[in-house]
């Protein structure tokens, strides 16, 4: 990969400055990890707290959002999950959830490019939102099918 140049690093720390701030609007609590560029957090859903990390890459001009779902997947559930996983996907119109089939580990991913614009609070706000309902919708619905309380064809109704 390519070395990042100044004024990339330059325009990444804008935008983590306003990452923070939105942040701040809100009075939300969160970590800072300013030399990775990352803040994390916790958010309470209806069923399953959620966890947020999210990261301003200098090299590749994004802010990328992840959401890891608290629990893997046992190896007997994985197919069913990344059918689940697909069909889920292929409803939502911002962000997707990325399974690792060879882990069982799920994560919600939503990203935004920051290259050759500027980014503000709104971004955040909205990135954040959507992954939060977007997590929280899905969260115990995979967990369901992982545990066996519902079928692959309960899921996909």
């Amino acid at each position: 990969m390519a070395e990042v140049t100044q004024a990339e690093m330059n325009k990444a720390k804008e935008v983590y400055a306003t990452l923070c701030k939105s942040l701040d609007d809100r009075e939300w609590h969160y970590e800072k990890h300013e030399e990775d560029l990352v803040v994390t957090c916790g958010v309470s859903g209806d069923d399953i707290p959620m966890r947020l990390i999210i990261r301003v890459m200098p090299e590749r001009q994004l802010v990328q959002l992840l959401s890891p779902l608290p629990f893997d997947i046992p190896e007997d559930k994985r197919v069913d999950v990344a059918l689940a996983t697909t069909m889920i996907n292929d409803k939502l119109a911002n962000g997707s959830f990325d399974f690792d089939l060879a882990s069982g580990r799920t994560v919600f991913r939503l990203t935004n490019a920051f290259m050759e614009s500027t980014l503000g609070t709104e971004v955040f706000h909205y990135m954040i939102g959507v992954s939060v309902a977007t997590v929280d919708e899905y969260n115990d619905k995979l967990m369901m099918l992982m545990k066996g309380m519902i079928e692959l064809s309960a899921f996909a109704e």
